[in-house]
This record gives structure tokens, C-alpha cells and sequence, in this order.
């Protein structure tokens, strides 16, 4: 390899680092040599000027008093207009006399100059009788200056004002500009951040070891760049991470740039667009270039979908315009990698699906990495994680928990402790006991209880809606077990029942599904055979009972009618896909023939075994909560472990049963 190819690592701290005007940088960054203070510039020249003005301004004040002061005559001069009476009006402390004319006078002394106001002093061994001379003149005496004299601090703060003034109404027009562009532009200044405080490495990340394997040669390659290049390898160019919310996409990327103790510079891809035209591609651009600096390094963008959207065709947002401007940088600056440059992208998505193929093309994202939902295993070390600072009594079973969460992510789970956190302090407790994570695992999956007080009527049909959907969950076989029936009303609605898999699913066949389809039923088909109405509080049990059948007949072939045919797609309009509405018309009809089959047999099942369903509302009312073995005895239904389901169809991700009635 070519000596001029191979980029150092991480420069020392010493290393002078180019500096400039601070620009827009809305990304953030970790582990960056921290950077030597710009030089300071000599700022002498602007004290001076400002010395000057502020000696100018005081000239000009002296000089205004001199001309506008009282013109100094004699004495005799001053009896003279005394004894022509022409004094308007005087003031005298001590000896010193100040007055006006009552006409103007030329001063003898002044080669004819004219005065009006003066000034004189009265000499000590004067025995004229002034005081009546002055009154008999008509001269008026008063007790306070005629003219007020400015000393020379006032005149010096005088001749500051203006300039000060001046200064500030500046400082506040640019802070106001920087507030106004840095609101417009997003500019936010880079901070070094200091590695040792907050770099994560893959012992803070769990229950993704697959991903974690994957995603070790981009950590190796940037730690022994050479072992690589010697056989011609290069590493990848760039690694897309897609997955649901809350997987951990982020935090493997940071793990990932801390685990290679490289720098790491993250931003979300909506924080590029801006208004103006251009921003955002002015943005990628220095970026990169600051990446490249301290190569070897990691470039992390989450959320890339905002700006990596298609171009063209029906998901399109318009045409050359700021997102897609900033895409074709994106693009061109991967393209200008080399694979001695030794920065890796890393980006995020949850719709890796809408991503323009050009983005996805081998040299630029070489490598997609699926991350999904932890299995139990995976669940269990994540709460060793987020339990590791949190002080746990003894008899805690993060197991147990672990296997009532399937399908709960890493964010989850972390919220999941922390609720239990809390409600452990607000008990007063030192630790956080299996109680507090049972307790918190009930007000996230059903919500928060209320204090709402239903009138008896409305309490037993309640019973019976929750009994109706946990009965007909017990009876179908293969169906998910019955945790919790609750009716305490929770979050929007006045009863809760709660069924999760025996083990994680990964695929569902038709059985499971219709009774899922049956057992969201129970709750409308109980208060029909009891009550014989339907109340709104079927509303979300419709709700999932349409999304299941139509998802079973549309789109994964459920249906002998319709056949091996993918009719509806996950989003869009069918007919655009070019389905006829004829076959949307068999669709319809096939969807109404799975639903009113499921609700004849539910309420079949309701009728057959009524003596359950009013044994377990006896229950419920006597206690609102059963638990798990509590509604299987009052059912007197044995509780059986029941089998995983087959593996497959890993896009179908149901959530646990849990009907509300409202």
C-alpha cells in the first residue's frame, strides 16, 4: 500500500486544529481530541479608537460650555449696567455674581463684543449699598443659578453615552440576527466531549448478540486497519441498522464507535433540512470533512428515511428540492471514500423500505443489519443492564419478568425499571422489590388505574365483557394464556384482560389466529347472550378483530377463495397496485364470513359453558383483579403449558391480547 494512503489515527491533543468562524453544526460528537484555543487577535487598536471618540466628545462639551457660558466682566463694568438699570436679574454666592441684561450690552474688554448673561466677582473692600441699588433698578435676586454649570465627570460621562448607546443597540441587532439565523440555520456549536464520561461500549448493549457479531469487523477494522489491508480487504463503506423503535439502534452505534475508541459524530437526518435551499448540503459536506480529519472515525445519521426517501414515483415529496439536494450530497461524499479513509457510516432507519436504491447499492450502505425485538433470553440481559444501578431485594426474579415482556424492545425494558424505580422511592423503600416490577409491568402494559367510581349495572356488565374475553381465551386450544382479568378502570378503559405467549412467536398459522378472532369477540358476544345489547365497549375489540381478518384473507393467503394471493398491501391504495374491485368486493365478503363465523362460535362457546363465565365474574367482582391461577380456578379450567407456534412470517407482529371495554 502506497505510504501516502494510510490516514493516522486519532491525532494527538497537541496537534494544532484548523479554526475559523463558527458555522452551522447541528450534529453531535464523542471521543474528539479536545481542540487548543483559537489564538487571541490584539484588540489595542479598538481601545484607542474608543479613547479617542470618548476625548473627542469631550472637547466638544467643553468647548460648548465655554461659548455658552457667562461672559466674565469687570466689576465697574457690572455698576454701570447696575446704575443704567439695565439688570434683569442676578444670583450672588460669596462674592461671585452671575446675571442677564435685560438688554444686550458690548463688553469694553471684548473690543465691542455684545453680552447678555455675565459674570463677575465683587470686590472685598466694596461699601456700595448693591442690594438696594438692584431693587430700586428693578432687578429681580434670585437664589439659584441662572446658568448651571457642568462639572467635568458629567461631561465625561455625557460624551460616553452616545458611543455606549451606539454599542448596544449593535450588540443587541447582531444578537438578535444570531438568534434569528441560528433558529433559521439550526446553528449549534461542536463541543469536544470528554470519552471517559460518556463513550458506551458492547457491555452496555444486550440481547442482540447476532447483531453485535456482525457488526464486530467494522470495530476490528477500525482498530487494526492493516491486518485488513494486507489481503486487499476494505472495510464497508456504510452499515444500515433497521428496525422498530426502542431496538437499540443508536446505542449499538455509539457502542460500536466506543467499543474502536474512535471519534463519533451523530445527527438526526431532519436536523440537515432547512428553508433555505442548499443548507443542508453545505452541512453533509463539512461533516464529512471533519470526520475525514480525525479518521479513522464514525459518521452516525438516524433516521435517514427523512432524507433518503425514493426520488421519483408515488412515495416522492417533490422534485429538486432541499431534501433531495442534501441526499445527492450524502451520496456523492460516500462515492469519494476511499477504503484507506478509514470512516464508516452508520445509519438508522424503521422504514428501510422506502430508501432510495441508490442508497442501498453495494459502496455505499454495503451492509444492512436487521435488528429486531430481544427474545427472552435477550430481555433478561437487557434488565441485568438497566438494573445494574438500581439496588434489588433479594426473591427479584428479572427471569420471570422477562418472560412476562415478549415483545417489548431495550426502551421498553428501560422504562419498564425505571417505573419500578419509582415507585419503590415513592413507597420509601431502599430497594426495588419483585412487587414494584409486577406493579410497573401492570401500568404499562394496562396503564395507570383510576379512581373512577361505575354505578353496579355498569360494573356487572364490565365483569361480564372482560369474563366473555377471558374464557374464550382459556377454551381455545393453543391460545395465548390468560394473565390478568382487571376491572379497575384503566387508562380509557373500564376493564382489562391480558393474555401473553407461553414463549416468543415468530409466526402464526390460521388456527391461532381465529382464535385470536374468537377470543377479542368474547367481550361483545358475553354481554349479547347476558344482556342482550352491544355497548361501545367493543370498539377496540372490533378494531383488531377487522385488522386480523383482513390481514388473514388479504394478504397471507388464508383463504380458500381468494387463494395464494397477496391482495392488500401494507399501505397504499390496492387499486393502485392494480387490484380490480371485484376482488376487492370477494375480499369484503370472505372478511365477513371469518368474522360472523368466529362470533357464532364464541357466543356458541359462552353458551356451552355459562356456568364458567358467571363463576369467574362472582370473582370479579368480589376482588376486580384475578391473576393468573386466580381466574383459571374460578373457571375451574386446569391450566396447561401450550406449545410455541411455527416459525415464519416474521413481518406478522401481534401484541398481546389485551380488550378494553369502554
Amino acid at each position: 500500500m502506497p505510504p501516502e494512503t494510510t490516514k493516522a489515527s486519532t491525532p494527538p491533543a497537541n496537534e494544532p486544529r484548523p479554526s475559523g468562524p463558527p458555522s452551522a453544526r447541528p450534529w453531535r460528537t464523542e471521543g474528539l481530541p479536545p481542540a487548543p484555543p483559537p489564538p487571541q487577535k490584539s484588540r489595542w487598536w479598538r481601545v484607542g479608537l474608543g479613547l479617542l471618540v470618548y476625548l473627542v466628545f469631550f472637547s466638544l462639551l467643553t468647548v460648548q460650555d465655554w461659548i455658552e457660558g457667562p461672559e466674565p466682566i469687570r466689576y465697574t463694568e457690572f455698576k454701570k449696567q447696575v446704575d443704567a438699570k439695565n439688570i434683569g436679574e442676578i444670583f450672588a454666592r460669596g462674592d461671585t455674581i452671575q446675571g442677564e441684561l435685560r438688554k444686550p450690552a458690548p463688553d469694553p474688554d471684548k473690543q465691542g463684543r455684545m453680552y447678555q448673561k455675565f459674570t463677575t466677582e465683587r470686590p472685598t473692600f466694596a461699601e456700595d449699598d448693591l442690594l438696594k441699588e438692584l431693587t430700586e433698578g428693578g432687578a429681580g435676586v434670585r437664589a439659584t443659578p441662572l446658568v448651571q454649570q457642568r462639572g467635568v465627570l458629567f461631561n465625561l460621562l455625557i460624551s460616553i453615552a452616545p458611543f455606549a448607546l451606539l454599542i448596544a443597540f449593535y450588540v443587541w441587532m447582531f444578537r438578535k440576527q444570531q438568534g434569528a439565523m441560528g433558529g433559521l440555520m439550526g446553528g449549534r456549536s461542536r463541543k469536544p466531549v470528554d470519552p471517559e464520561t460518556v463513550r458506551v461500549t458492547f457491555a452496555d448493549v444486550a440481547g442482540i448478540d447476532e447483531v453485535e457479531a456482525e457488526i464486530n469487523e467494522i470495530v476490528d477494522f477500525l482498530r487494526e486497519p492493516e491486518k485488513y489491508r494486507r489481503v486487499g480487504a476494505r472495510a464497508p463503506k456504510g452499515v444500515l441498522l433497521s428496525g422498530a423503535p426502542g431496538t437499540g439502534k443508536t446505542l449499538l452505534a455509539r457502542a460500536t464507535a466506543g467499543e474502536a475508541k474512535v471519534p463519533f459524530f451523530s445527527a438526526s437526518a431532519s436536523e440537515f433540512i432547512e428553508m433555505i435551499v442548499g443548507v443542508g448540503a453545505s452541512r453533509v459536506r463539512e461533516l464529512f470533512a471533519e470526520a475525514r480529519k480525525v479518521a479513522p472515525s464514525i459518521i452516525f445519521i438516524d433516521e435517514i428515511d427523512t432524507i433518503g426517501r425514493a426520488r421519483g414515483g408515488a412515495r416522492a415529496m417533490g422534485g429538486h428540492d432541499e431534501r433531495e439536494q442534501t441526499l445527492n450530497q450524502i451520496l456523492t461524499e460516500m462515492d469519494g471514500f476511499s477504503g484507506s479513509e478509514g470512516v464508516v457510516v452508520l445509519a438508522a432507519t424503521n422504514r428501510p423500505d422506502v430508501l432510495d436504491p441508490a442508497l442501498l447499492r453495494p459502496g455505499r450502505f454495503d451492509r444492512q443489519i436487521m435488528v429486531h425485538a430481544p427474545d427472552h433470553r435477550g430481555r433478561y440481559e437487557i434488565l441485568k443492564v438497566h438494573t445494574r444501578k438500581v439496588p434489588l431485594a433479594e426473591g427479584v426474579d428479572l427471569d420471570k419478568i422477562a418472560a412476562s415482556t415478549p415483545g417489548m424492545t431495550g426502551a421498553d425494558l428501560a422504562n419498564l425499571v425505571n417505573e419500578a424505580a419509582l415507585l419503590a422511592a415513592r413507597g420509601a423503600q431502599g430497594e426495588v422489590a419483585q412487587r414494584d416490577l409486577t406493579n410497573a409491568l401492570e401500568k404499562v402494559q394496562l396503564g395507570a388505574a383510576r379512581n373512577v367510581v361505575m354505578p353496579e349495572a355498569e360494573r356487572r356488565r364490565t365483569a361480564y365483557h372482560e369474563a366473555g374475553h377471558a374464557l374464550l381465551g382459556m377454551l381455545q386450544p393453543g391460545a395465548d394464556p390468560v394473565r390478568k382479568v382487571s376491572i379497575i378502570p384503566r387508562g380509557r378503559a373500564l376493564g382489562v384482560t391480558l393474555s401473553t405467549p407461553e414463549r416468543d412467536r415468530y409466526g402464526y398459522d390460521a388456527r391461532y389466529l381465529r382464535g385470536r378472532i374468537i377470543g377479542a369477540l368474547g367481550g361483545m358476544a358475553a354481554e349479547r347472550e347476558v344482556f342482550d345489547v352491544v355497548t361501545t365497549g367493543a370498539e377496540s375489540d372490533l378494531e383488531q378483530v377487522t385488522r386480523i381478518a383482513r390481514s388473514m384473507i388479504g394478504r397471507w393467503g388464508m383463504s380458500e377463495r381468494i387463494g395464494a394471493w397477496s391482495v392488500l398491501p401494507s399501505e397504499g391504495d390496492p387499486r393502485m397496485a392494480g387490484v380490480s374491485e371485484a376482488q376487492l368486493e370477494v375480499v369484503d365478503e370472505e372478511v365477513r364470513r371469518l368474522v360472523d363465523e368466529c362470533y357464532g362460535e364464541a357466543r356458541r362457546l359462552l353458551r356451552e359453558n355459562r356456568d364458567k363465565l358467571d363463576a369467574i365474574v362472582e370473582q370479579l367482582l368480589a376482588r376486580e383483579t384475578l391473576d393468573e391461577a386466580e381466574v383459571y380456578a374460578a373457571a375451574s379450567i386446569p391450566r396447561s403449558s401450550t406449545p410455541p407456534g411455527p416459525k415464519g412470517l416474521p413481518e406478522m407482529t401481534l401484541p398481546a391480547a389485551r380488550e378494553v371495554g369502554e
